[in-house]
């Protein structure tokens, strides 16, 4: 697997992620020099593109970052503080990127999110048509 990571700032909490997704595969990190603007969208491009199969992008609150990706035509990046959410934006939404927080996440927590995004392989078919409607949205202007 190859997951596309970018973030704003360097901490604890982004090196225990960064780690933890070295573990399941290649870490494509974005050039970090940036704005975040710049690095949600480039991890959004990334995914969109083929580069990565998945995407993780971090800032301060998370928000800013995945406001920036959900900009690029085909993500959905989903901002979670919690595994559960994690889990339910792969099963119930189809998200291809991961948001999280990098200043209200301790380390332990922010890997466990990741972990719940990325375990959850397949979202629910249960949830096919929503997805296709979510989808959808990226061909209105």
């Amino acid at each position: 697997m190859r997951i596309a990571f970018g973030a704003d700032d360097d901490n604890e909490t982004t090196r225990a992620v960064v780690d933890y997704l070295s573990g399941l595969g290649e870490v494509v990190r974005v050039d970090t020099s940036q704005p975040w603007p710049r690095i949600g969208a480039a991890v959004g491009r990334a995914v969109t593109g083929g580069e990565a199969d998945l995407g993780v992008v971090m800032c301060w609150t998370g928000t800013g970052t995945a406001i920036a990706a959900n900009k690029v035509p085909g993500v959905r990046a989903a901002l979670a503080w919690d595994p559960w959410i994690a889990k339910g934006a792969r099963l119930w939404n189809d998200a291809n990127v991961l948001a999280m927080s990098l200043k209200r996440l301790a380390p332990d927590v922010a890997v466990e999110v990741a972990r719940a995004f990325f375990e959850t392989a397949e979202p629910d078919p249960d949830e096919a048509g929503n997805i296709a409607l979510l989808s959808d949205l990226d061909q209105t202007p």
